[in-house]
């Protein structure tokens, strides 16, 4: 009772996804009942022709062909209402599942930052193809297969009982032990279900890392490695689905297949008992038939409890991630008018077990300034800038732009006023007119602008189709800096108030970051700037360099006072300049 009541709302969750589709199911339904009826008549025929012609001895050739044919039509007539639950549960199946992955990736899109930095991208991958694909067969499979075998074990006992009720009633002494066993299945069944989900699961994360990191695997000979990975990984799912299939062949078929032969048995003893006459020879036909055709619905009941179970774990996954909290933004829609930043006692962890990412941050910048952020790695300064991008809510402390608190903006408000370019650019598998645009209804006069601001229309004019070339998976036919260039034409071609640079010139040559300095003074003067950098040179000529260290603030002011006080920043830069006199 208590695994059921585990699993039921997550069944009857899944479930709702049909209440659409009432009317088809209901069709579904009445074809599934027709075709059983059909199928039971066979039987009743037949029974017929054995008590009144073969016992009797009167058999004429009229009434056998008439009973052949009959019976024929009686199974086309089934098959065809067959074909057509067939049908229409599988359609309902697509349109029920292809409505579930959407609200799955819905849902996945919605996720904050901070989910992704947690789960493997391979357990999400799974969840929204392997996961939905197991709830795709609950509704193609399992349910129609369930209304199926309950109609035709109805029709066959109504029909049974209306013959002849004593063997009726031995015949249904079935159905308790049928029942325990499916209880016995479904408790045993979970736990090894979960092992196999889990394997699938470690299997996608591993194929996933592969992919992603090829060159750093083949590098460093880390072959082996992964490959014994990926197999000890696929041993563990191989001997988890081997413990299914051994429950299955302990407690299904063998089980079922012997209470169906001892109540054979039963109903042999019953008929050969009682006084010659008592019991019709047709009608013991029928209840052979019809116990052969009640056997095989309850084994198909049974057998498909591991659907139902692998559809529940599949479910617990898919809930989980769509229940997953979102990150609340504000209901002030007013785009930014300044690129105005003031930030006060500003703290910050990203778990609330952890040590604080930033300490204290107090911070007033200027529209339209110039604001370098410098430190070592790990001292919180790519921390803040995912909070001005609103990526994470702001618990201890406050930030406030254009002098509004920030978790009183619209998620569309910071998306419009605020835009960020990574240290490891984006670039889609489309052309380069989407990788700019991206959606975004822009002039394409507005595109080519853009493309000479970021000196990229030579390169973008020499290819053969302009800005409608395609630039591949992770657009590979350019180099770092053109891609770099590339995610700097995306932002700046929405005139963003403030542009966050994310050590967007830790991968580049030195002569791609000289033109990304003179990008950044030809926007300085519209837009506030915020520049992570550890390379020093990028940031010299900034209105202000603030300093992290360990989370907090330990220097502000220009490159030239920073150096005369020669205390962190004199050392990070003294630092630098050894290391390039030493090359």
């Amino acid at each position: 009772m208590k695994h059921l009541i585990h699993f039921w709302p997550i069944l009857k969750r899944l479930l709702c996804y049909g209440k659409n589709y009432k009317k088809h199911l209901i069709l579904g339904f009445v074809c599934l009942l027709l075709a059983s009826i059909f199928e039971v008549l066979g039987p009743v025929l037949i029974s017929y022709f054995i008590q009144n012609s073969l016992v009797t001895h009167q058999m004429h050739i009229s009434v056998l062909l008439m009973t052949i044919v009959i019976y024929i039509l009686l199974q086309i007539i089934s098959s065809i209402f067959n074909y057509l639950q067939d049908i229409i549960f599988n359609k309902i199946s697509i349109k029920i599942i292809e409505k579930l992955r959407f609200n799955v990736m819905s849902s996945t899109l919605d996720l904050p930052i901070n989910k992704f930095n947690q789960q493997p991208a391979g357990q999400l991958i799974s969840c929204v193809t392997n996961d939905t694909e197991v709830i795709k067969e609950l509704y193609e499979t399992f349910i129609s297969t369930l209304f199926r075998s309950i109609i035709l074990i109805s029709v066959t006992l109504i029909t049974m009982f209306t013959l002849e009720w004593r063997m009726a009633s031995i015949a249904i002494t079935m159905f308790p032990l049928v029942l325990i066993i499916t209880l016995s299945y479904q408790y045993y069944s979970k736990p090894i279900l979960k092992k196999v989900r889990k394997y699938v699961t470690k299997i996608y994360n591993i194929f996933n890392e592969v992919i992603n990191g090829i060159n750093v695997i083949q590098q460093f000979g880390l072959e082996t490695k992964f490959k014994n990975s990926i197999e000890n990984t696929s041993k563990l799912h191989y001997l988890a689905r081997m413990n299914i299939l051994k429950l299955d062949a302990l407690l299904l078929r063998p089980l079922l297949n012997l209470f169906s032969t001892i109540i054979l048995c039963g109903l042999i003893l019953l008929f050969g008992l009682y006084p010659k006459g008592f019991f019709e020879i047709g009608t013991l036909y029928a209840f052979i038939t019809y116990l052969g055709r009640l056997n095989e619905p309850l084994i198909t009941i049974a057998s498909q409890q591991s659907i139902l179970q692998q559809a529940i774990v599949s479910g617990e996954r898919i809930f989980e991630l769509i229940d997953t909290t979102k990150q609340k933004y504000g209901t002030d829609t007013v785009n930014l008018k300044t690129g105005e930043i003031y930030i006060n006692n500003l703290n910050f962890c990203y778990d609330n077990n952890c040590k604080n990412t930033l300490n204290n941050i107090n911070l007033n910048i200027s529209s339209k300034k110039f604001i370098a952020l410098v430190g070592h790695t790990g001292s919180g300064k790519s921390t803040l800038a995912q909070l001005l991008m609103g990526y994470y809510p702001i618990k201890n402390g406050s930030i406030y732009l254009d002098r509004r608190n920030i978790n009183t903006l619209s998620k569309k408000v910071l998306r419009n006023g605020i835009s960020i370019v990574q240290q490891d650019p984006i670039i889609l598998d489309d052309s380069i007119l989407e990788n700019i645009t991206v959606g975004r209804k822009i002039p394409k006069s507005d595109v080519w602008n853009i493309l000479n601001k970021v000196h990229l229309i030579k390169l973008v004019k020499s290819m053969p189709k302009g800005i409608y070339s395609i630039l591949g998976e992770n657009g590979n036919i350019l180099s770092v800096g053109q891609k770099q260039l590339l995610s700097i034409a995306r932002v700046l071609i929405s005139n963003p108030k403030i542009l966050i640079l994310d050590e967007a010139t830790a991968n580049i040559d030195l002569e791609t970051e000289k033109k990304i300095q003179i990008i950044l003074s030809s926007i300085k003067n519209h837009t506030t700037l915020i520049v992570i950098a550890h390379r020093l040179s990028t940031v010299k000529n900034a209105d202000e360099i603030v300093v992290f260290h360990h989370g907090k603030i330990v220097e502000q002011g220009t490159h030239d006072n920073l150096i005369q006080n020669k205390k962190f920043y004199w050392k990070i830069y003294n630092s630098q300049n050894d290391n390039n006199s030493g090359i």
